[in-house]
């Protein structure tokens, strides 16, 4: 029998649900009525490889995974199942072997624990060093102690003040491990030459710059970009062979485009977002997704550490530093362009002096790419009163003959464009080229950075800005009043901390959770006429339509549900509380 158990990763999410059913199998016949699992959680941790996976002659055998509490002081090894067919052959003790070197290797300096019922766990944990302490050595996290409800001990638990149970608690805590040294305590904390290194590669000046800085530093560099909509086949190949011209070890393409609009442009969508009430939050919105991507290249390829190429005043640095500090906190974060302060010029003239001359300083803009917009820098974007030219957005007006354009929702989602149906993708690049020979969703945005001081950008993101605005009209036929008041408080909030890096924030999936409950009735389809620079919404046709559904009363003409009294008693209580305020006010005067 082949037995292989390695850490998991994102294709292993397919997984989930089967794991979680085998679990609540093996502690129903255990007794133990351990809490039910989520698939959700579980996919998380497969994709964040917090988790290792076992297969038996390449079928699914096994699984264990790890969670951390109290500010990463404790970790816990969870999960541990064995299927039944493939019990019996030691699966279990390599499963807990690999998930001890795991959390050992992620968090060096946690102590890791475990409660168990299991004579062979407590055997196995013995073995690994771990010991049997109290439960109040343990984690006091009231997360980690809920877990417990479901079981049928848990009288136990409580009446014992959580001081001890039937369980036993295993306590591994590295500060005692007397094969330990200092200088291996120390080893993870700097890089030497040989090391492995990630670089989040774009292709353009400043991560060329770190590609080259860091090869003469003598490390090995694999650059890997993530695609979420701004590059077509053709610039890819480009941007590859001109990573392994300059002396990347290798270079990886991911696309995540479908990715992207899933877990983030869907609620865009839904939330009607635009930053300011302005812009559609293009670049910031992507940068997240980019990050997670290049956490999980660089955890999958064992890097050491992580580079990218970001300036020390922009908002993407924050960006890119957050998510690798969570997904994986154990690999050092470089960005040599912040660190040393290197400014463009010193660039272009480093990559002169070793040979690569790429035209660097004919490009007199910044511009970012991406399926839910365009995002450009220059000169007028660093004042405050300069106009952009037109001659520096990246497509320019073509068509003048005004167009009809029909978009098609299906509850929220973008279904079908002129009357033809397709994948929220493909119309949303539809729209693009058709709106953007119109020069429509250009702007200039002004707000506020993470850093706290302002920031100026332009934009074009016709696709983003029409259909943003055809679901919102949309929404207001449909929603009720208190349901577009609260979804746009939500809304904002969403779109800012998303802004900020917050989206592996808790909240965000309660705040998406919320949105969606919103979008059930949100079907039907938006009429539009778009001329140059700007577009008109002409109206929506859906059988949701509160206004069209109503035979109470037609807006301004007649009335069929109440009567003239009947709205005289209505004022006359509406008003009650104005009145005796009003009427209070004119006795103290």
């Amino acid at each position: 029998m082949k037995i292989k158990v390695r850490v998991s990763h994102e294709e292993d999410t397919k997984y989930a649900s089967l794991i979680c059913q085998k679990i609540e199998e093996a502690a129903k016949s255990r007794g133990t009525g351990i809490k039910k699992k989520d698939p959700e959680y579980i996919k998380s941790k497969m994709i964040h490889g917090n988790a290792v996976i076992a297969f038996c002659d390449e079928k699914l055998a096994g699984f264990s995974y790890l969670d951390i509490f109290q500010n990463k002081e404790f970790v816990v090894n969870s999960g541990l199942i064995v299927f039944p067919e493939f019990r019996k052959q030691g699966l279990a003790k390599i499963i807990k072997i690999e998930i001890f070197k795991l959390s050992r290797k992620k968090f060096p300096n946690s102590k890791i624990f475990s409660i168990t019922t299991s004579n062979p766990v407590i055997k196995i944990n013995t073995e690994l060093g771990f010991k049997p302490v109290a439960f109040s050595e343990l984690t006091q996290s009231e997360e980690f102690w809920k877990g417990c409800q479901s079981c049928a001990n848990f009288d136990i638990l409580t009446r014992n003040h959580r001081t001890m149970c039937l369980c036993t608690g295993l306590l591994y805590d590295p500060n005692t491990d007397k094969n330990k040294s200092n200088k291996k305590k120390y080893r993870n904390n700097y890089l030497s030459p040989g090391d492995k290194i990630v670089l989040a590669y774009s292709g353009g000046l400043d991560t060329s710059y770190c590609l080259k800085y860091l090869i003469r530093e003598k490390y090995e560099v694999h650059t890997v970009i993530i695609n979420t909509g701004g590059f077509n086949k053709n610039e890819l190949e480009k941007i590859e062979k001109r990573a392994i011209s300059i002396g990347s070890q290798s270079h990886k393409t991911i696309d995540s485009i479908e990715e992207y609009y899933q877990n983030c442009i869907k609620y865009l969508i839904f939330g009607n977002i635009l930053k300011n009430n302005t812009y559609p939050l293009s670049v910031s919105s992507e940068r997240i997704f980019q990050a997670i991507k290049i956490a999980q290249y660089a955890t999958f390829i064992q890097a050491k550490a992580i580079a990218h190429g970001s300036t020390g005043a922009g908002n993407d640095q924050i960006r890119f530093d957050i998510a690798f500090q969570i997904i994986c906190p154990e690999k050092i974060t470089l960005s040599p362009i912040r660190d040393m302060k290197v400014s463009r010029e010193e660039e272009i003239e480093y990559l002169k002096d070793q040979g690569i001359s790429i035209c660097w300083d004919q490009a007199k803009y910044s511009i970012n790419k991406g399926i839910w917009g365009t995002s450009i820098g220059g000169k007028e974007t660093l004042t405050s009163s300069h106009d952009f030219p037109e001659e520096a957005y990246p497509t320019k007006l073509s068509r003048k003959k005004r167009e009809n354009l029909e978009l098609e929702f299906e509850k929220g989602e973008l279904v079908g464009v002129n009357q033809e149906k397709g994948k929220a993708i493909k119309n949303i690049i539809k729209i693009e080229k058709i709106a953007s020979e119109f020069a429509i969703g250009r702007g200039i945005h002004i707000g506020d950075t993470i850093l706290g001081i302002k920031g100026r950008v332009a934009f074009e993101a016709s696709a983003a800005i029409i259909i943003i605005k055809a679901h919102h009209l949309l929404e207001k036929h449909i929603l009720t009043k208190w349901q577009l008041y609260w979804k746009e408080q939500l809304s904002n909030w969403y779109g800012m901390l998303l802004h900020e890096a917050q989206y592996l924030d808790p909240v965000m999936r309660d705040i998406e959770k919320f949105l969606k409950s919103t979008q059930e009735r949100l079907t039907g389809t938006v009429d539009i006429i778009l001329y140059p620079y700007r577009f008109h919404l002409v109206g929506i046709k859906s059988k949701f339509d509160l206004m069209a559904s109503s035979n109470m009363a037609q807006y301004g003409e007649m009335n069929y549900a109440w009567s003239a009294e009947d709205v005289r008693g209505f004022t006359k209580i509406l008003s009650n509380q104005m009145k005796m305020y009003h009427n209070l006010n004119k006795k103290e005067k």
